[in-house]
């Protein structure tokens, strides 16, 4: 491919963040986030990476299709538009892809297709998602637009793994089994992981901690999943921001019954009451570790949850793959808590496991080890760079296609 820029996209409900990439050498040229769509309060914020100059536009942005426009106005302010020639590709994140796509994908009518169908396990990404492609493509119908799904990385899963143990005809006929998110994130920690050890990815065992507001851990052996947290939806798994992670499902059917709350209520409760959140009143750790240093007991017991959540999806996940090379923290919380990194592995000393003080203490943009000198497990802070993930994977294949591979 002799265009070598690459357009990424991720289209939330109310959203558009977008990178301009050259992957020559993997530079970025402009980042920037349109924000509160379809409200009189929307705003643009534009940055050109080389001179760091940032711009911002305030005022209402009706729609996505309105959003996109813009986006490629500030682009050509800065000769980088999407006429350009140099732009070879756009690449769309997609969260869910279902057991149909486990690999980036040229979008054609019948991808389109099928990102709708898979509409009922994710309500609310894949209508977004999927208008983010539909006004791309409009704007560029010559470029190829590449999807590249959230839940591809962990199709590799055994059927032991992802599939839950309910009347089978059911399952298939719904769709009901563990896709797993977050799994740019996961594919490019697991594999950065790897190249911090100076080793070869298929030659790693990994437990991947992303902790942010969503947060999942996967167990990638060889760099292949095996196993994840997130589930049919994200909201199994680790206590989250504002998610409860793993329950009873009977709880589902008490609440119904006994506190009479609607599906729609239940619903609301689990995902956006819950957590952090519901647990004492903030989904920020900062400001949980504030209420905790003040003596907050509260905000104490909230954390005590998510770690020792935390702690079981660690040891759960070492069983699996029986051999663990290395345990690597990533995303918000994942990257910048050392404390929270120091309490997931406290009295894991047994398996190998434990940070240094002085290493953990230490805050950078890097990758870094942060457990003692000669630990038998490795464990690592890793950023994630989920943008450039999709940026190489729309690259690699794009370029495949040119090339008639």
């Amino acid at each position: 491919m002799n265009a070598t820029r690459v357009l990424v996209l991720n289209s939330g409900s109310s959203s558009v963040k977008y990178q301009l990439l050259d992957m020559r050498d993997r530079s970025r040229l402009a980042v920037g986030l349109v924000e509160r769509i379809g409200e009189q309060t929307s705003r643009l914020k534009h940055t050109l990476v080389a001179s760091g100059d940032t711009r911002e536009q305030n005022g209402p942005i009706a729609d996505h299709d309105a959003a996109l426009k813009s986006v490629a106005e500030e682009l050509s302010r800065d000769g980088l538009g999407l006429d350009s020639p140099e732009l070879g590709a756009i690449g769309h994140r997609v969260v869910h892809g279902g057991m149909f796509f486990t690999e980036p994908t040229v979008v054609d009518d019948e991808v389109l297709t099928e990102i709708e169908r898979l509409i009922p396990v994710a309500p609310l990404h894949n209508p977004a998602n999927l208008t983010g492609i539909r006004t791309a493509m409009a704007l560029r119908p010559d470029l190829p637009q590449v999807a590249v799904f959230d839940t591809a990385f962990h199709t590799t899963m055994p059927e032991s793994a992802a599939r839950y143990a309910i009347e089978t005809k059911i399952a298939d006929r719904f769709r009901v089994r563990r896709y797993g998110f977050h799994g740019t994130s996961h594919a490019y920690v697991s594999r950065a992981t790897a190249e911090l050890l100076g080793r070869a990815p298929e030659d790693v065992n990994v437990i991947v901690l992303h902790l942010g507001n969503g947060a999942s851990a996967s167990a990638v052996r060889g760099g292949r999943c095996v196993d994840t947290s997130m589930g049919l939806t994200p909201l199994e798994g680790l206590v989250m921001g504002t998610r409860s992670g793993d329950l009873d499902p009977a709880v589902i059917f008490h609440l119904q019954r006994v506190a009479g709350m609607s599906m729609d209520e239940i619903d609301t409760l689990l995902n956006k009451r819950s957590g952090l959140y519901g647990l004492c009143g903030d989904n920020d750790m900062r400001e949980i570790r504030r209420r905790m240093d003040e003596g907050d007991e509260q905000a104490r017991l909230a954390f005590e949850i998510y770690v020792h959540r935390l702690r079981k999806y660690i040891g759960a996940y070492y069983a699996v793959l029986g051999r663990v090379d290395a345990v690597a923290f990533t995303a918000g919380v994942g990257e910048n808590a050392d404390f929270v990194r120091e309490a997931a592995l406290a009295g894991l000393e047994g398996l190998g496991l434990a940070v240094d003080g002085g290493r953990n203490a230490v805050r950078g943009d890097e990758a870094r080890l942060i457990s003692p000198e000669g630990a038998r497990v490795a464990v690592a802070v890793v950023p994630t760079d989920e943008e450039m993930e999709i940026a190489s994977q729309t690259y690699a294949l794009v370029g495949k296609d040119d090339k008639g591979d």
